[in-house]
């Protein structure tokens, strides 16, 4: 009698191997930008574009990280303070400001950004696994990156999994 294998562990017999995968694409592109003093970077694939900061509508009973809504292409986007959101200060809006429209899936978000730093293709095996410990921001992180100085280095987000805990939290209050 032959045991019975699920189908978890055939995809997982069938996936390719971490370095080899790495090898397959050594390099990965990232929207790059800053918020406050932190920098980070979202997997390109996730931003469609900037847009300037413009009004924004507070909405009521909202938690502190959703700074409001704007209008954007006929459809009302909700903007977040992503240091609100991972408890790492507070957003200002002002005339340097941009939004970042970014995606996941079917959720669709603007994010506060300072400044943009650009597009910036970072070698796979330079990133670093997320520090370990009790800083809640850590399990939204796909990654670090450090550079040649402190204010080089990147905070690589994993955006979907951001998106999705954010409209959890939204959604229950």
């Amino acid at each position: 009698m032959t045991p019975t294998t699920t189908p978890l562990q055939r995809a997982l017999r069938q996936a390719p191997d971490r370095t080899l995968a790495a090898q397959a694409r050594p390099e990965q592109e990232f929207f790059c930008f800053k918020v406050g003093e932190l920098r980070f970077g979202v997997p390109s694939e996730n931003v469609t574009e900037v847009l300037r900061a413009g009004l924004l509508t507070p909405l009521p009973r909202t938690p502190s990280f959703i700074m409001g809504v704007t209008g954007h292409r006929g459809q009302v986007l909700p903007v977040v303070d992503l240091l609100r959101f991972l408890s790492k200060g507070e957003a200002r809006i002002g005339p340097r400001t941009r939004i970042f429209v970014g995606v996941s899936g079917n959720y669709v978000s603007g994010v506060v950004a300072d400044t943009v730093l650009g597009l910036r293709r970072v070698p796979v095996s330079e990133i670093l696994p997320p520090p370990l410990g009790g800083d809640a921001a850590a399990e939204h992180l796909l990654g670090v990156v450090h550079g040649g100085t402190p204010h080089d280095g990147l905070n690589l987000l994993n955006f979907s999994k951001l998106l999705q805990t954010a409209r959890q939290r939204a959604v229950v209050r």
